[in-house]
């Protein structure tokens, strides 16, 4: 392996709870849900309503200011609700799945070689919200052909799924979508993998398919890292990143043109009886292993690994993009002087604790934020976890104070939200760093559309 790629920066939080690699079984669900707030940039228009029918594959909502991005059902059934926020703000759609199994059947990409059709495919069937745009990390536009598309073929955040497990099996639905895949750029694709990986040996060779390796503690599986470390991106340019297990929902549809988006998901964490991964779908209704497979009713479910996921302790739908479920304990509770104990079972960034002379071990970490927000001030934290090129505190300033020069000029191109999570997790000023930097990228865009 010649091109291997060191990140040195960085921060693994070693969490109790790690996913036995062996699936348990087949979730059983009644419904699932599709939520706007999973693509950012988003403003759904709905064609369906409460009570209609619908089949896998069928257009449920589009979105309102790119009509051609469509939203399909990943099951066949019946709208039971359409869930409201404030101003009527549509915040989910649940559907409820029935025995039919009905699908849309779309016409098969086996031989197709034209990109224009290969796009049309995947966005009429519902494929196309798969892939996100940097910069904004928002689906890309249809008309648009990116300067490369980067695929990461590993996650290295707390407790993640372990992409060589769930793929192992879907080799021919891998390299048949990257088949495809390859044909939408007029640049490179680059697979970026674990530098221990024995997946990528079996990885099809194409002209311009490139392969890397990183090593290092998260964020080394981000894409922005990948992209920052082997081919920046320019104001003016737009790269498309995917998850390479997405890429067996694409060769799935490719062979039999069907959309269906099934996911192996790893349910984690210090809370789960049996930690280990699960067959189910999309948006799926995760109550059932949730009731059965959670030690307590004080944890905080999330969707999405601990540092970027989504709470969904009342309302358990795994979310559209997720492999990863997490239970870890809920942090209601005050600790009496706990900064003046030695610390041996706290996990820390710095070295306040004595846990630090224990690097391998792993900790029951809950959700206390040990402390409110306090004076916004530059410590070069965010720095010593962020290995991007970037100095990411300047730039949330630049952010809060909406100077959209300086924003530009510091780098938020590069970024999306979970690059700089680790930023948001050290930070002892306790700012809300992932909220804020969508708000950038929301305002960028908007100057420029």
């Amino acid at each position: 392996m010649n091109n291997i790629i060191k990140i040195r920066k960085g921060l693994d939080i070693k969490l109790a709870g790690k996913a036995e690699k062996s699936i348990i079984g087949e979730i059983n669900f009644e419904s699932v849900s599709i939520r706007p707030a999973d693509f950012p940039g988003l403003i759904p228009k709905l064609l369906k309503k409460e009570e209609d029918e619908v089949k896998a594959g069928e257009v449920v909502f589009i979105d309102k200011y790119r009509p051609e991005i469509v939203f399909t059902s990943p099951v066949s059934g019946k709208i039971m609700s359409v869930i409201r926020g404030e101003k009527r703000k549509i915040l989910e759609i649940i559907i409820q799945k029935n025995d039919l199994n009905d699908f849309v059947n779309f016409p098969l990409l086996a031989d197709e070689k034209s990109p224009e059709k290969i796009k049309e495919l995947f966005v009429n069937s519902g494929i196309w919200p798969l892939f996100k745009q940097r910069p904004y990390g928002i689906i890309p536009d249809p008309k648009d052909t990116p300067r490369d598309i980067f695929i990461s073929f590993f996650d290295s955040a707390p407790l993640a799924a372990d992409y060589e497990f769930i793929l192992k099996n879907n080799i021919e639905e891998i390299n048949l979508a990257l088949s495809k895949i390859t044909k939408l750029t007029n640049g490179n694709v680059f697979l970026c993998f674990h530098n221990n990986s024995v997946l990528a040996k079996d990885i099809i060779e194409i002209d311009n398919i490139n392969k890397y390796y990183f090593k290092g503690p998260h964020p080394s599986g981000l894409s922005g890292v990948h992209i920052n470390k082997i081919k920046p991106i320019n104001k003016g340019e737009i790269i498309w990143t995917l998850k390479a297990t997405d890429l067996t929902i694409i060769g799935n549809f490719i062979k039999t043109g069907k959309y269906y988006p099934e996911r192996i998901i790893s349910f984690a964490g210090s809370e789960v009886k049996n930690p280990g991964y699960y067959k189910t779908i999309a948006g799926a209704n995760l109550s059932e292993i949730i009731k059965e497979n959670v030690k307590s009713q004080n944890a905080r479910i999330i969707s999405g690994n601990v540092l970027t996921g989504t709470n969904i302790t009342e309302r358990q739908f795994l979310g559209f993009f997720d492999n990863l479920v997490c239970a870890i304990p809920e942090g209601n509770k005050y600790e009496f002087l706990g900064w003046l104990k030695p610390g041996i079972n706290k996990f820390s960034a710095s070295a306040t604790f004595l846990s630090k002379l224990f690097p391998k071990k792993e900790y029951e970490i809950d959700t206390n934020l040990h402390g409110g927000k306090r004076a916004y001030v530059v410590t070069g934290q965010y720095e010593k976890v962020c290995p991007i090129d970037i100095y990411p505190q300047i730039l949330i300033k630049a952010i809060l104070a909406e100077d959209i020069d300086k924003m530009e000029q510091l780098g938020i191109y590069e970024v999306i939200e979970e690059d700089l999570a680790l930023c948001e997790y050290v930070c002892t000023s306790k700012i809300e760093v992932q909220s804020i930097l969508r708000k950038g990228l929301d305002l960028v865009r908007k100057e420029f559309a």
